[in-house]
């Protein structure tokens, strides 16, 4: 008893002071440099340095600085117009996706019936599929031959913003019901017993309390409507193109590397006011978690209050929502299924078995030996990823000494971060300016498109380990250390569980973002490295039915490879019951 006395006192003492795990468990304070060293080194070279000498180029001419290739670009009314289609067109997206997002985290995340877990998973697919897969769903269901070729869609903007959406649902849905299920019921209980009807405690009580998620959320989406690429580039063509694109154009095509490098600029500040607004809207939904209790009785008010079962009285609107989102999402993805088994004189496997015939369309390389690489690379990558993301989540999970040490560990997060605020393009243009050359000339090298797709899904590792990593609770390093375990044995003791069942999740959503990566491999691809979303976008530049029907039936290989391993993360995720965007939003 009174050893047990003097070790509680130890850590009132330790915890009074101010003092967190620091020194008590593994890494240490130099072992915390030593980790953040190799992923900041990889961020200056494969980041910093190419979108740095990107910017660059904006402003610089052979005599020094030179804004008159900035005034040229921005002074086009083309300019202005491809600004303002990338801003509108992000922007309605995200209002739909806000509108349908609230109904679908009521009947999903506040209700319990089965089979919620399948309209999950449904809900996840569409934004784990690469964008090239998606594009060519909606060119299959839109095209003049299609199901809904009479509506004369093909090629427009409402192409263009019914894939962002159909891509962006979801994410959308999550961010919202995973707060929404941390809220304390008993908030609108009272609104209810004050005389308020559902429909008026939804809107009076609930909604200004899912507010800070649902602009957290909405800027997610804004963000990624804004540097979509692939889609846009299928189903928009050059009328309805966007900066994005446009980048893409002035590079590889109009070999304008000034015009594009303006561009690039001009897209990182839509991106950074998208990102500015996310920040505060999270530092909002902190706030107003506090404000509700979340921290000090919530989870036992939501425990011991089981999630009612759906009522088709009270929640009609929310399922009728709910089912028009399950048709939208199943259309374009089962139409492109089927069309991938059905050729000129009926269904079969046809265009399965061009797959592996390596003179489709003059290519020297099958669809098959892609598919194979595109596999490589993404392991690679998220291998590359995995492990710099967990070095990097060890490191910010530990919390900040000091002023200083909270302001470092904020902006080393804010720099990992950047990376979701730079189109891919932007990054695979970089590289090309920049490693080409010694003492890193990586233009020819295999590893360039394994470096570039780390180094898009090094962030979504980073916010997959680090919340659970960061909720462990300090007292438990302090009690394991207290007790004589050495700081590497509290590690493995502590946080290796956490880190086994976070990794496995980021392992996961690392190698399906890098398998349908295609804005950055799109500029660093060469024939012995051309990856599937590459193929089956050059085979859609391409005229006949064999080209067109060898391509769905990629597609259809490359959504089933991405769900496969999204899958396995969303069963991670249940072990370890814990959100995989909870700590993006």
């Amino acid at each position: 008893m009174l050893i047990r006395k003097l070790i509680r006192k130890l850590i009132r003492k330790l915890a009074g002071a101010g003092r967190l795990d620091h020194g008590v468990s593994w890494p240490g304070p130099w072992g915390a440099l030593a980790l953040a060293a190799v992923p900041a080194a990889f961020l200056v070279i494969f980041f910093i340095w190419p979108v740095a000498t990107l910017v660059a180029r904006g402003f610089t001419g052979p005599s020094g600085l030179d804004l008159s290739g900035f005034a040229e670009v921005m002074g086009k009314a083309r300019t202005w117009r491809l600004i303002g289609r990338t801003v509108g067109q992000a922007a309605l997206a995200t209002a739909v996706c806000a509108v349908a997002a609230v109904p679908l985290a009521a009947l999903i995340w506040r209700r319990a019936f089965r089979g919620r877990w399948a309209l999950r998973a449904l809900l996840t697919a569409p934004f784990a599929l690469p964008s090239v897969v998606v594009g060519l769903a909606f060119k299959a269901l839109l095209g003049a031959n299609g199901p809904l070729g009479f509506l004369g869609l093909d090629q427009s903007a409402t192409a263009v913003v019914a894939a962002l959406v159909f891509f962006n649902v979801g994410l959308m849905a999550r961010v919202v019901g995973t707060f929404w299920a941390a809220l304390d019921p008993r908030l609108e209980q009272a609104a209810r017993v004050l005389g308020a009807n559902p429909w008026r405690a939804l809107v009076t009580v609930t909604l200004p309390a899912l507010a800070p998620a649902i602009v957290a959320g909405a800027s997610l989406v804004f963000l990624f409507s804004a540097t979509a690429f692939g889609l846009v580039l299928i189903l928009g063509g050059a009328a309805y193109g966007t900066v994005e694109t446009e980048i893409y154009l002035q590079t590889a095509q109009l070999l304008n590397l000034r015009a594009a490098a303006v561009l690039s600029v001009v897209q990182m500040v839509i991106v950074a006011g998208a990102l500015w607004f996310g920040a505060a809207a999270r530092r909002g939904r902190e706030r107003a978690l506090k404000q509700i209790g979340f921290a000090s009785g919530g989870q036992a008010n939501r425990a011991s209050s089981p999630a009612p079962r759906p009522s088709w009285r009270a929640d009609w609107p929310f399922m009728l929502v709910t089912g028009l989102v399950v048709v939208f999402i199943a259309l374009p993805v089962g139409n492109l299924a089927y069309l991938s088994v059905r050729d000129g004189s009926g269904l079969g496997l046809r265009h399965w078995a061009a797959l592996g015939n390596p003179s489709l369309a003059g290519q020297p390389y099958s669809l098959l030996a892609a598919a194979g690489r595109s596999v490589l690379i993404a392991l690679l990558a998220g291998a590359i990823a995995l492990v710099g993301g967990v070095a990097v989540a060890v490191v910010l999970g530990r919390g900040g000494q000091g002023r200083l040490g909270r302001w470092a560990r904020g902006a080393f997060d804010a720099a990992l971060m950047a990376p979701l605020g730079v189109s891919a393009v932007s990054v695979g243009f970089g590289f090309l300016i920049t490693l080409n050359r010694a003492p890193l000339n990586l233009r020819t090298s295999f590893w360039l498109i394994p470096l570039a797709q780390a180094l898009v899904a090094l962030p979504l590792v980073v916010r997959t380990v680090l919340p659970p990593l960061a909720a462990v609770e300090p007292r438990l390093r302090q009690a394991a250390a207290v007790l004589g375990a050495r700081p590497w044995r509290v590690f493995l003791t502590v946080d290796g569980p956490v880190l086994r069942r976070a990794g496995a999740v980021a392992a996961a959503y690392a190698f399906a973002v890098s398998v349908g990566e295609f804005g950055a491999t799109a500029f660093l691809v060469r024939p012995d490295t051309t990856t599937l979303p590459v193929a089956i976008y050059k085979l859609l530049s391409r005229p006949g039915a064999e080209n067109l029907g060898a391509a769905m039936a990629a597609a259809v290989l490359l959504g089933a490879i991405t769900i496969a391993a999204m899958a396995a993360a969303e069963a991670a995720h249940t072990r370890r019951r814990t959100g995989p965007f909870e700590g993006a939003a």
